[in-house]
């Protein structure tokens, strides 16, 4: 019987079960050569068995039956379609971080890499969450180590909202800033450091007034730079741990731990020299 995926799309939030594994998806849904569109996207190759998920959809206010909808589209997938739909948006949120296989980056022609398999990087521990907390009360309430030097770290965010940010904190802590803030709260949230500025989304002064800002109020923890389509605007080979860096890659957290996806050792050299 043909291989059946149930792949989460990020930013899109969609899951779609497929007979055309990773890359014929990838193929499937490319709207043409990279330097003409651009559709940039993440993977995410969920847990499945005997043509189930392999795990339980987290509780989703019950405006719909993701689990009922996703054996529905395997289902239909194993009988023939290339590609059906088990949830049409909002499927980032309601899927445990724990049903992810493998990680991919496609580009906007279709080409794809695996990154390498998911590391937990943190557990947190369990601590109250404030607006006024500085970066070391966030560090210490993660159950990490203070940093005695702080510099601006730039932040791309692209799931569950996408934003472009320069913050005071770690990745780890703003893994736990993030899904602990009150009222503000993201229940996951999947990002990357970026190496530099990214001119092409907000004007140099929008970043050298977001570090004054930082760098004046050292218990400043966040200030966004750019608000909107962020993740087809930066180059992947902007993202921190791309070689030849040794840290960094994707980070994906919730409440309770903060996942790392690394970059492969070598880069495919086909998939480096694919636009888009």
């Amino acid at each position: 019987m043909t291989d059946i995926n149930l792949i989460l799309s990020i930013p899109q939030g969609i899951i779609t079960a497929s007979s055309l594994g990773i890359p014929g998806l990838a193929r499937h849904y490319s709207p043409g050569s990279g330097r003409h569109f651009k559709d940039r996207k993440i993977f995410v190759d969920l847990a499945i068995k005997d043509l189930r998920p392999d795990f339980r959809f987290l509780d989703d206010g019950g405006w719909r039956n993701a689990d009922t909808d996703s054996v529905n589209a395997l289902a239909a997938a194993a009988s023939g379609n290339r590609t059906k739909t088990a949830l049409s948006n909002n499927a980032f949120s309601c899927t445990p971080i724990s049903a992810y296989k493998r990680i991919y980056l496609v580009k906007t022609g279709g080409d794809v890499m695996p990154m390498e398999p998911g590391e937990l990087l943190h557990r947190f521990v369990s601590g109250e969450c404030h607006e006024e907390m500085s970066p070391a009360e966030v560090a210490g309430a993660a159950g990490i180590p203070n940093e005695t030097v702080r510099a601006p770290r730039i932040y791309l965010v692209m799931c569950p909202i996408q934003i472009l940010l320069v913050s005071n904190l770690t990745p780890v802590e703003y893994a736990w800033y993030a899904t602990h803030r009150p009222g503000k709260v993201f229940r996951h949230v999947i990002f990357t450091e970026l190496h530099s500025e990214q001119p092409g989304l907000a004007a140099l002064s929008r970043y050298r007034d977001a570090r004054v800002e930082i760098e004046a109020d050292p218990d400043k923890k966040t200030k966004t730079v750019v608000s909107e389509d962020c993740i087809n605007e930066v180059p992947f080979h902007s993202w921190l741990g791309y070689p030849p860096d040794t840290e960094g890659g994707l980070y994906v957290a919730n409440q309770e731990e903060i996942d790392i996806y690394r970059f492969p050792a070598e880069i495919p050299s086909a998939w480096e020299r694919a636009s888009g």
